[in-house]
Formats: structure tokens, sequence, C-alpha cells
């Protein structure tokens, strides 16, 4: 007996170390998430911990066989060399990648793509981590049979974040049911250059709808519960004042005082932050000479000490390495890898220079507790994910849920919502229902690419419903002729004259015109996926990364087209379709009706037509300031005071203002009420009417202005808004709440304060239109 206790104990410890090899403490979903995280971190190896934080690009990683997909060869090298922790782009198809319809992947195949890429690492990697995926999703998955929302300046153009959470809901509903787990998205940079390439994807000039926006599609995201099956990782683009680059160039210098950063342009991403984003994505511009992807300020002491960030920080593709090559502010991409890693990045997307860094720990340059740091914030939030227990999806899952009625119907109100009418001359729309003969004519008008703009997957003929077949289904007896006429771009393949006979036989001339950001095969790319725009560039192509404008002006031959067109004196409606606010004073001043459109997406032809048939009141407002010319810029609404004067040529004023847009109907603001409800906390009322025959939504603007500060304050900043639908001739009392974070200022010592003093408040359509004025004290 007692040897058969002696041998026991001599086995038990044996027996422990078996049982932990077998099912150690990280394996345990029952124990707490810092504790599994510890654990594994304990068991890996240094080059396994900096596989982590590596994300190569991720298209080349499987390979279609018929019905089904496997692991590349690529991809297990780099697994079984590299240990790699995450990939970007596995499931995104367009000219760059040379995916298309015939060689990327559809929803169901995705699926099972992911899902083998998981297998081989579980069952094949010592320690079995699972994989982050990570996807373009800035309106919509940048994948193949996926829903297409408008793009970031359209869903703003809503100011409905109720509708962009929606939208954003079934984005992260499709990443997830296709195995993906982190969405780039949304684009939170505020955009006061309509000359940048980017101008698209943002939600536009001002802090307060972008936050509000950009917390709305966090929230549809799944608000950093990573629990529930449809949340995704939301990674908030780009960390810090990427939108206002010096000439408009993408990726140049921003020159931004630290009061304006504070006051402007962080505010919304601490807000996204609080909302539950959890990842922030560097930016490739540096701020007063240091680049954003190496500035220990924002990413160590900002966001992960003061607003107590728990997510991880990514790097914009290659923009580590672009401390070497670009900034030349590093030797070379392994000191680049350094200065990124100590400034606290956590990922590198690109994956070349954190590659490099097991001779930088190897030589002391990094700590094995500044690299435990980064990884440590990788891997809780696969845990979260519940990635090490479940890392597979259900490829029919997939394929019955990706792009649904349901998901269709929420673009198409979206669609209908961010169509702005900046013009409707002698009530022309809606169109009489005796309509019998309509030209439809332009670049865009049948071009279904066109209106989807950037970071958009091939599609599937008849997923797209262009304005001309918009217009033949919504006016069916009626005769609706099309004609191309122009190009975007292209001067030489021109038929005006086929145009303008077009309209003379019409009713009314429809013309869509524009800009373009859809790519082809033809175009040239940079390493980080950016358009090379160059002289023998003829592509139609004028806007999408990389494709920064000198001018707004229509390019091509569209000018003449609409001067022809208007010449046969026909009415002609023009509407844009665009990625930025182009030249817009000749339609201002000669179309009968003007509609902006930005990209509508998937449904955008549908919700045009609707608006011009009378379906759908517009109800678009824009987030963005329309300059009359390239010299006014910057021009957006809430610069500081003293307010500028005009200039010898022209007004200082927009042609259109921030928060424009016109409606079917009419509203009447009037008994407006500020009434004190406690410290630094106000009432505001006032009725709101419909006074038309129609209904109508009105957003409604509530702005400030503080009229005498310790520091220069703006001439006007809107503070809140409220989406009204009222039926023909209803009145309505609306409220407003303001409390301190409407009314406080950063001083002079950079400390947020509310100072006492008289307030304007001003509530109106639009910055420029504001009927209700009055003024409070704070005391």
């Amino acid at each position: 007996m007692l040897r058969n206790f002696l041998l026991l104990v001599v086995l038990l410890p044996i027996e422990i170390e078996l049982v932990g090899q077998v099912s150690p403490a990280y394996k345990n979903p029952r124990l707490p998430i810092p504790q599994r995280t510890a654990d594994l971190l304990k068991r890996m190896t240094v080059e396994e911990k900096i596989g982590q934080l590596l994300c190569p690009m991720g298209w080349e990683m499987w390979e279609k066989k018929g019905n089904e997909v496997t692991y590349s060869s690529k991809f297990k090298h780099l697994i079984d060399s590299s240990y790699v922790g995450a990939f970007w782009g596995v499931y995104r198809a367009d000219p760059w990648t040379k995916k298309t319809l015939v060689t990327g992947l559809n929803p169901e195949l995705a699926a099972k793509a992911g899902n083998a890429l998981q297998k081989y690492v579980m069952e094949h990697s010592r320690l079995g981590i699972p994989i982050f995926l990570a996807e373009e999703s800035p309106h919509g998955h940048m994948a193949i049979g996926t829903t297409v929302f408008p793009t970031g300046i359209g869903l703003a153009s809503t100011w409905n974040p109720e509708l962009v959470e929606s939208a954003a809901s079934v984005m992260a509903r499709e990443i997830r049911l296709q195995g993906g787990h982190i969405s780039y998205g949304p684009v939170m940079d505020l955009s006061r250059d309509p000359r940048w390439s980017r101008v698209e994807e943002s939600f536009g000039e001002d802090p307060v709808l972008t936050a509000a926006i950009g917390v709305a599609a966090v929230k549809g995201g799944g608000g950093g519960d990573l629990s529930k099956p449809s949340s995704v990782i939301s990674t908030l683009k780009h960390f810090i004042a990427y939108g206002i680059p010096e000439g408009g160039h993408n990726g140049n210098t921003t020159i931004l005082g630290q009061r304006e950063l504070h006051e402007n342009f962080l505010p919304p991403f601490q807000k996204a932050v609080k909302a539950g984003a959890l990842s922030i994505m560097t930016a490739y511009n540096s701020i007063d000479g240091i680049p954003c992807t190496s500035n220990e300020y924002l990413y160590r002491d900002l966001l992960k000490s003061q607003w107590g960030f728990r997510g991880f920080v990514v790097s914009d593709l290659f923009s580590i390495d672009g401390l070497a090559g670009s900034h030349r502010i590093a030797k070379d991409i392994r000191e680049a890898g350094e200065l990124a890693l100590k400034a606290g990045v956590d990922m590198d997307l690109g994956a070349n220079a954190f590659a490099k860094m097991k001779q930088s720990v190897a030589e002391g340059k990094i700590s094995i507790k500044q690299l435990d740091e980064a990884v440590s914030r990788v891997l809780k939030l696969k845990f979260e994910m519940g990635l090490f227990e479940n890392p597979y999806v259900n490829p029919q899952q997939a394929k019955a849920r990706v792009r649904t009625s349901e998901s269709i119907a929420i673009a198409r109100e979206t669609a209908r919502q961010s169509i702005i009418l900046l013009e409707n001359k002698n009530n022309i729309l809606p169109l009489k229902k005796t309509i019998s003969r309509i030209a439809v004519i332009g670049p865009n008008a049948d071009n279904q690419y066109n209106q989807l703009g950037d970071y958009t997957a091939p599609q599937e003929p008849g997923n797209i419903v262009t304005v001309y077949e918009g217009i033949k289904a919504k006016f069916p007896t009626a005769t609706v002729k099309y004609v191309k006429g122009v190009a975007i771009r292209d001067t030489l393949n021109t038929d005006i004259p086929a145009a303008v006979q077009a309209a003379k036989n019409a009713e009314v001339a429809i013309v869509v015109v524009g800009g373009s950001s859809a790519r082809d095969f033809q175009t040239n790319y940079q390493e980080t996926g950016a358009a090379i725009a160059d002289a023998k560039s003829v592509q139609d192509i004028e806007s999408g990364e990389g494709f920064d404008r000198a001018s707004l002006n229509l390019l091509g031959k569209q000018q003449e087209l609409l001067e022809a067109v208007k010449a046969t004196g026909t009415p002609v409606i023009v509407i844009y379709i665009q990625g930025r606010p182009l030249e817009m004073n000749w339609a201002a001043a000669h179309a009968d009706a003007f509609l902006c459109a930005w990209y509508p997406g998937q449904e955008g032809g549908t919700a045009i037509a609707e608006i011009l048939k009378g379906d759908v009141n517009p109800s678009g407002k824009l987030p963005i300031s329309v300059p009359k010319s390239v010299g006014q810029l910057p021009v957006y609404y809430n610069k500081k005071n003293p307010r500028g004067h005009d200039y010898v040529e022209m007004s200082a004023a927009p042609l259109y203002p921030f928060g424009f847009g016109r409606s079917y109907t009419g509203f009447e603001y009037s008994q407006l009420n500020v009434q004190s409800t406690g410290t630094n906390r106000f009432e505001v009322s006032f009725q709101l009417k419909n006074t038309g025959v129609v209904d109508g939504t009105e957003v409604v603007q509530l702005y400030l202005r503080d009229e005498l500060a310790s520091v220069v304050q703006p001439n006007k900043q809107l503070k809140q808004f409220q989406r009204i639908a009222l039926k023909a001739g209803e009145q309505k009392a609306i409220r407003f709440t303001l409390g301190q974070e409407d009314l406080q200022i950063i001083d002079q010592y950079m400390k947020l304060k509310v100072e006492a003093g008289v307030f304007t408040v001003m509530i109106g359509g639009s910055s420029s239109e504001l009927p209700l004025k009055t003024t409070f004290t704070v005391k």
C-alpha cells in the first residue's frame, strides 16, 4: 500500500503536467480573459508573439477549385514560418487584387475559404491561435455578393444616425457571416478640402455630425460587444487630421495647431471609441513634423492612457515602412518598426516592418514588455470574440443571409435620404404623372460602377439599378430614351448631337454628370492600393484614393453637354453623381432642377427615380460646403472669428452652405424659447410647421455662438440636430437640451471649461438659413 501511495505521489506531477499540455489555461473558456491571455503569452516564443502583430495582404491566401476552397501554399508558408496572426482583404475583389466575378469568391465560397484558413491554423500551428480577418467596409463589405450602400459622404447626408446604424449592422453581419472579424471603417476624417481624393469616404466637414454618424456606425457594428455573433471590431480611420492635407494631396503633411486638433478633429474619434470602437488606424500624414504612425502622444498618452482605449492600433498599409521611405525619419524599415511600436502601434498592416522585430528584441531596442503589451491587446479581442472556441462559420448561412431583401431595402432607404435637392425652379419636380417622353443623358446615367464609389467589389449583372433603369421602371408608360453623350474624362468618344436630338424629342431632359471612382484593369496602382494618376491615364476615374484634383471643374466634355442640352429649350434636370463637391455654378444658375446624389450605392437609381416622380420627398442635407471656386478653399462653415470678408472677384460665401437641402414642401420655424433647467443646462423649444400640401421631413439644426470667450471661437458651431417628419399642414413642438458638453471650450491652458457669458442660439434648416435666433446667459 505504501509503495502504491509513493508511486502515486511520484506520478501525480507528471499527470498534472500532461493535463496542462492537453488543456492549458488559455483554452479554458470558463477562465477570465486576462488570465487566459497571460497564460498564452507565457507559452509563446518571441517569433510567435511578433507573428500576432503581422497583417499581410490576404487575397492570395486561398485557392479555389470548383465549389471548394482551400488554403494556398503561400498561406501555409506564412503560418509555418512567421506565425501570422491576421490577414487583410482575404475576400477583397477589385482590379488591384485581380479578383473578378470569375476568379473571386461569392459569400458561400468566402465562408469556406475562411474556414479552410482557420482549420489549418488551429490544427497545424503549435498553439492553435485563430487568425483575424480584416475587411474593408466603408459603405458595405468590399466583397462579391454583398450589399452596397451610399459612400460615407452620402451616409452623412441623411443626417440620420439611426438609419446609418441599421446600415452598419448589415455590413457587420455580412462580414461575420463570411468569416471576417474586423471592419476597416468608419472613416472619421473631417474633410475641408474637396480637392482631396477621399472626401467620398468621409462624413464631411463638421465634428458634431461626423461624431454622430461615426458613433452610429460603431453601434451598428456591435458597439464593442464581441460576444454577439454579428459584432465586428470597428476600425476608425485615419488617426488623425488626414482629411486636410496641404494642397489636397493625399497623405501630405497637415498644418494644424493643438487646440484645433483637440476642438474639432479628436472629438469624433473619442466619441466613437466611447461607443465601442476597438481598433484605430494610423494616418499617412505628419503633423508639425511628427508622422502620425510614430506619434507617441497620440497612441500612448492620448488614446490609451487618457481615453482608456482597450483595443489595438493598426498602421495604414505600409505606413510604418513610410517612416523610412517617405517621411525619412528612420534609416530603414526595421528602425521604422521600432519607432512605431514604441509609439503604441500594435499591428503592422503590410507586415514588412514588424517582421524584422526579432532582431530589435534581441538587441534590446524593443523590450519584451513592449512586445507583450501589443500582443495582449490583439489576443484579448480574439478571446472576447470566442474564436478559440469557435473559429468557423456556416457557408450555407453566408449564402442565404448575405445581401437579403431586407438588407437591400435598407440600402434603398439610405439612398433616398442621402439625395439632396439643391434647386427646383418653378416647382418642376416632381415630374407630372402624365409625362410621356423623357430623355436620360450623360456619363453617369447608365453606368453602374460610376454610382458605387471607391472600395467596391465587382457586381453581378442586375445587382445595381442605374438612374436610367430606375426611371424606366418608375415611369412605365413613358418613352424613355438614353444617350450617354460624353464620358467623364475621355474627350474622344463623344456623341453630343445624339444627346441634343434626344432632348429635342423629349418633354424633359435628365442629364446625369459628375465624377467617377470606378476602377478598371487599365489603372496602375501603388503598393498601398492608391491609384497612380498620370498623363497616360485616360480612364474615367477622377475621384477615389489617389485621385486628387487641382480644379473642381467637370472633366471631359461634360460642360459642353450640359450647355448643348440646355440650348434645345427642353427643361433640364441636372443630377450630379460624384465623390466630392464638384463645381456646380452653371447647374445652379441654369438647371430647372438640380440634385446631388453623391455615390448612392446599388439602389441609387431607384431612389433618384422615386424622388423625380414624387414618391419620395427629398430630405438630404449637405454635410460639406460647396465652393464657388477652388480659390475660396477652405470654405467650411465653422471658421474661427473674425468672419472673412469677400474677395475682389466674388463673395467668400460658398455656393451651397453646410446643412443645406431643399424639399417639395416648406417649413416654418416659430416661437423660440430658451429656459434654464439647472447649472449649465438649458432647454430650447420652438414650433415647426409643414406649410405645404405634401408630407415632408426637415432636418432641424441648432447652432451656438459664444459671444465672448477667452480663446477665439467659431462664428457658429452645430451642436445638435433632429430629423422631423411632418404631414402636410402639421405642426410640432421641438425640443433640444443643451448641456455642459455643448457649452464648454478648450481654454488657453488646454483645459475644458464652461465660461460665464452670453451665447447666441440659432435654429433653422441650414448653417446659413437660421430664422430663429436669441441669446441666453451662462452664469
